[in-house]
């Protein structure tokens, strides 16, 4: 197969180019977050200094450090040990029950949905930028990597689609213009009957139509609507209106964030998209030069050796994304100068990578001990009920394979019963009475080494559910989640 080849000029200017949109675009989108009234924006207002502070690029620099350390062997179990040390004080919906699950012990992918009303939401579709970056022209690759970010905290639901769409689009976008192109590409990548993919092709249907711009942003707010302004499903369309009815760059952002509801997100995404598909040539100065390149970062991302600017920013992207070219039948190179095989767009479309990551089992922990991961597949909620039995089976993966013969055995608090003959296809628990939380302890023996993982079980009084649309406990005084605040 011959691999697309990505001129390393052009791909470092776009990469730069979707870090500065992504900038401007969230910038012009903040001062409206959460308002759900039409805007009438034609520029900034007010016009900045420098690029406002925001988590849809905060959490992707703190992805990009975790990949400059772990390379290509990233597990979900690296996404929540960052999680826990960077990114705890945020408070807001699926990112504050993210880090409430986290701190029961309960890993992803059953941190991203348990208990957890947000996961239809817009934090994660913001963070897609990083894995179209790290793996370009790649757009399968880019949405199986996007999972595993969603799988934090959206796991199964809309805002994890939605990482997937955007994952795939940008990717594409490095060497492919066309809007509805990309918009294929990308609904390729994730279930066709999502609300993400009917809210998509509806924009899409309307702009192809001819409904004018005020009538489609009406149409999406009735139709596809959610009382939550940052729901994923509105604000997709939102964005797809945008780009499908903009005539220019400010144009298209513009008339994104004129929808109104998460306008940093939609703004943000959007902006990033447009600064890979055109590059820096395709940004006017006068959006680039009031917000500059510096990076600001907000108060609640802790501990992180953030960029300083743009610059350091793609050249620390670049690294990573040239130790991402797989070694072995490459799908990507780079080279002098860009070149597409005949077959280009057929090698774009394929989704292999993103169809299995949408069969991972959602009902499971991952932990990890040096390069093997253990998979805890719960088979229903990480709730065991005193006396009742539960089977529960356990994955092997040793270098990102699965290790089908490998030998375990789980060990449970004293009282328990636990039966199995060693094979990770079956263990039955049956939990003694006990109060809050247990442990269930799994040891996996690999060619005579020996492996371990814990994993948390909730006894029912401990998971009693929690109000939808509402947050978690925030600190009074820095607004930071309680416990984990910026006071702590």
């Amino acid at each position: 197969m011959t691999p697309i080849t990505l001129g390393r000029e052009e791909y470092r200017d776009k990469v730069f180019a979707c870090w500065l949109g992504k900038n401007i675009g969230g910038t012009l989108g903040a001062p409206f977050e959460c308002s759900t009234y039409v805007n009438n924006l034609s520029f900034y207002e007010p016009v900045p200094t420098e690029p406002l502070p925001n988590d849809d690029l905060d959490l992707q620099l703190v992805w990009l450090s975790m990949l400059e350390e772990r390379g290509q062997e990233v597990s979900l179990a690296d996404f929540a040990e960052r999680w826990k040390r960077h990114l705890s004080a945020y408070p807001w919906n699926e990112y504050g029950f993210c880090a409430r699950n986290l701190d029961r012990g309960l890993m992803p992918p059953v941190s991203g949905w348990f208990e957890n009303y947000y996961v239809d939401e817009m934090g994660s579709p913001i963070r897609s930028e990083i894995w179209a970056c790290i793996a370009p022209a790649d757009p399968q690759r880019a949405a199986a990597l996007a999972w595993m970010d969603s799988a934090m905290d959206h796991a199964g639901g809309e805002g994890m689609w939605g990482e997937m769409f955007w994952a795939a689009v940008e990717s594409a976008a490095f060497v492919v213009s066309d809007p509805l192109t990309l918009i294929e590409i990308g609904l390729a990548m994730m279930p066709p009957s999502c609300n993400i993919a009917r809210v998509v092709r509806e924009a899409v249907w309307l702009a192809r139509s001819g409904v004018r711009w005020a009538e489609a942003r009406d149409r999406i707010v009735r139709v596809y609507g959610n009382a939550q302004p940052c729901n994923a499903i509105q604000n997709h369309g939102f964005i797809v209106l945008g780009w499908l009815y903009g005539k220019d760059f400010g144009d298209c952002l513009c008339k994104a964030v004129n929808c109104g509801y998460d306008t940093d997100c939609t703004g943000a995404t959007l902006g990033a998209l447009l600064g890979i598909v055109g590059g820096k040539a395709a940004i006017p100065g006068e959006w680039s030069e009031p917000v500059g390149t510096g990076i600001v970062l907000h108060r609640f991302t802790r501990g992180l050796d953030a960029p300083r600017d743009l610059d350091e920013l793609t050249g620390r992207t670049t690294r990573v994304a040239e130790r991402f070219v797989l070694p072995e039948s490459p799908r990507v190179s780079f080279g002098e100068g860009t070149l597409l095989p005949a077959n280009a767009l057929s090698l774009l479309s394929r989704n292999g990578d993103a169809a299995a990551a949408l069969r991972q089992d959602l009902r499971a922990a991952t932990a990890r001990d040096r390069d093997v991961e253990i998979v805890l597949h719960y088979h229903g909620d990480p709730v065991l009920r005193p006396g009742v039995a539960r089977t529960v089976r356990v994955t092997i993966r040793w270098k990102g394979r699965v290790v089908p013969r490998a030998r375990c055995e789980v060990t449970a608090p004293e009282g328990w019963q636990v039966c199995g003959d060693g094979s990770p296809e079956g263990f039955d628990i049956i939990a003694a009475e006990f109060a809050g939380a247990g442990r269930l302890r799994v040891q996996a023996h690999i060619e005579g080494e020996r492996y371990a993982g814990e994993f948390t079980v909730l006894h029912p009084e401990s998971a009693r559910g929690f109000a939808s649309a509402v947050n978690v406990e925030h600190c009074p005084d820095c607004q930071g989640r309680k416990g984990a605040c910026l006071c702590v």
